[in-house]
């Protein structure tokens, strides 16, 4: 499968540049994408759609940084967007949606749960309802099986493909979930909102502290989240030259991608 990493979100979040790492994945049944980033409604109304958020990570909001445009400019269709995978319902990860109501939204029956049905006080505050208004074509999974490089449970998404996997990373939200793409000559495992910086990883690039604080305010099960980092540190110790492991967030890493993916990029 050919992977385009595309940034379809600049944010200015003070001491810490960050954009909004998605996929655009090639398959023989039509184009995938991972998260969707910022989208076309949210630049038409970003008080409705985003509230205040907006004021605290300062997203450009530029039309031609959304996932419709960009798929576009490689030559496709909204249409040809089948499936959409998403690693949680935050709204910088689902603002994209709207713009491909035809594609099956997958996403882990826990996210769907803590979003649809919000039980605490930080899930009644991070989910809003006007991004899910177009009633998206939700599919719920609910991964307990095979392991996938050390996590625990994993299912493979054969209804999209054969090299797309659905691996519960919680912590960040109730139900988050990494999403690994066989690019041909190397996986790529998206982490989400998992980690927001490679220092997280490499124990020893300085992290900003607007992204420490950050991850431990909006964490709904910090522990959870600590240890996932733990493993995802782990992967990164072992440099394992088929895995390329990327955030939604960091601009290096997502340079990184783009450069060793060689598909075209936004």
């Amino acid at each position: 499968m050919k992977v385009h990493h595309l940034n379809c979100g600049t944010m200015r979040l003070p001491g810490a540049p960050l954009v909004c790492h998605v996929l655009a994945v090639e398959t023989g049944k039509g184009l995938v994408l991972v998260d969707s980033g910022f989208g076309t409604q949210d630049i038409a109304e970003p008080a409705r759609r985003l509230g205040g958020i907006r004021r605290i990570v300062r997203p450009a909001l530029d039309p031609h940084e959304t996932a419709l445009h960009q798929i576009r400019q490689l030559g496709f269709r909204a249409e040809d967007v089948t499936h959409i995978v998403v690693t949680h319902f935050d709204l910088d990860h689902i603002g994209g949606l709207a713009d491909f109501p035809d594609a099956q939204v997958h996403v882990t029956a826990a996210e769907a749960h803590g979003a649809l049905s919000p039980s605490t006080r930080l899930e009644k505050s991070r989910y809003r309802s006007t991004q899910l208004s177009h009633h998206p074509k939700l599919v719920r999974h609910d991964p307990t099986g095979e392991q996938w490089r050390g996590f625990a449970a994993a299912e493979q998404l054969t209804g999209i493909d054969d090299g797309i996997v659905l691996v519960p990373m919680p912590g960040h939200t109730r139900g988050h979930a990494a999403v690994a793409v066989d690019a041909g000559d190397h996986w790529v495992l998206h982490c989400g909102d998992a980690f927001y910086h490679p220092g997280t990883l490499d124990g020893t690039t300085h992290v900003p502290a607007a992204l420490r604080i950050q991850e431990r305010l909006v964490a709904h099960d910090i522990k959870a989240l600590r240890a996932n980092q733990t493993r995802l540190a782990d992967l990164h110790k072992d440099a394992e030259a088929d895995l390329t492991v990327v955030c939604a967030h960091d601009p290096t890493l997502f340079n990184a991608a783009r450069a060793r993916g060689g598909g075209a990029s936004m």
